[in-house]
């Protein structure tokens, strides 16, 4: 096992390395612990958006649970589905506005939560053939596939992940103390641990930086009272899932601006694999790269349906 892959010093791990399990495990559990936030917070928006109310618990658990199996199905390459690049899978913040668009369709008319919910899961699920088509032949879309452009699409998803992280570092959406001198001292200590940390030269801990920062969070928001483990304790400790649990509708009002989204996620999609096989020190052209981005794509699609299935939002790389 060698941990100096591709002479990136950069890189404590390549694609191809197996770490021992104590730390693969520590780096499972902090990649875990920073996706989750914005693996939970789609539903949350879209949620309270809508008036979802008592079914939030359970889309949140269905988020959860299809990005790991998504992750799974992603990372491991199954047939051809799948890149087999250490790609994690969650809900998209890209969807956000389409998603609330078909919504709110639904729900100006008089809709129910559940039939809200039926129209967004069953555009969510036929849009995402649009995503599989597009990955037979999105390698021949060359024009799409640049450096400059795919950089542009990258910088253009951290930009607007921006805005999220700012809102939740303050207080998250709709918290009385938005913007209070605690609220702003917690999420920034948290930030200047984890910069903090990965300036550390002991590979160890400097891989566990996010996992650490997030610990010393947590540990500070405790003794600052800010934890309230009473919703914890109230929710059932095990969430079935049922495939198409509110039903499965249709809207055309609905599934066009959701199918266009899925256009534009099959080339961010692109752009994400392309960063990650840089970084990783893998080839970002010929065959091996045109089959892990058709295979990355072309899981994207089968992992959003799956999502649409267990009620849970468009999927995508994260």
């Amino acid at each position: 096992m060698k941990e100096h892959p591709q002479g990136n010093p950069d890189l404590l791990y390549g694609l191809h390395d197996r770490p021992a399990p104590g730390k693969a495990f520590l780096g499972a559990i902090q990649h875990v612990l920073a996706a989750f936030v914005g693996i939970i917070t789609p539903p949350l928006i879209i949620g309270g958006a809508l008036g979802l109310g008592e079914h939030i618990p359970y889309l949140i658990s269905m988020a959860l649970m299809v990005s790991g199996v998504a992750t799974f199905i992603q990372t491991r390459r199954i047939g051809p589905v799948g890149s087999g690049l250490m790609a994690l899978q969650g809900t998209s913040f890209g969807f956000l506005a389409a998603v609330l668009a078909a919504g709110f369709v639904v729900k100006n008319r008089g809709g129910s939560p559940e039939e809200i919910l039926s129209v967004i899961f069953g555009v969510s699920f036929l849009g995402a053939f649009v995503e599989i088509f597009l990955s037979r032949f999105i390698t021949k879309l060359k024009s799409l596939m640049n450096p400059i452009v795919t950089g542009c699409v990258i910088i253009t998803i951290g930009l607007s992940l921006t805005k999220v992280g700012l809102t939740d570092l303050a207080g998250g959406v709709g918290a009385e103390d938005f913007g209070s001198m605690q609220n702003l001292m917690l999420g920034g200590g948290v930030l200047v641990s984890v910069v903090l940390i990965s300036m550390i030269h002991i590979k160890v801990i400097r891989s566990s930086a996010i996992f650490i920062g997030l610990m010393l969070g947590l540990l500070a928001a405790v003794f600052m009272g800010r934890i309230d483990f009473s919703l914890v304790a109230e929710a059932p400790v095990f969430t079935l899932p049922v495939p198409f649990k509110f039903g499965f509708g249709f809207d055309w009002q609905a599934f066009i601006p959701i199918a266009f989204m899925y256009i534009i996620t099959s080339i961010e999609t692109s752009g994400d694999l392309t960063a990650t096989s840089m970084i990783s020190g893998e080839p970002i052209k010929g065959p091996v790269y045109e089959e892990r981005i058709k295979g990355g794509v072309l899981g994207d699609g089968v992992n959003s349906l799956i999502g649409a299935v267990f009620n849970t939002c468009s999927g995508q790389l994260i």
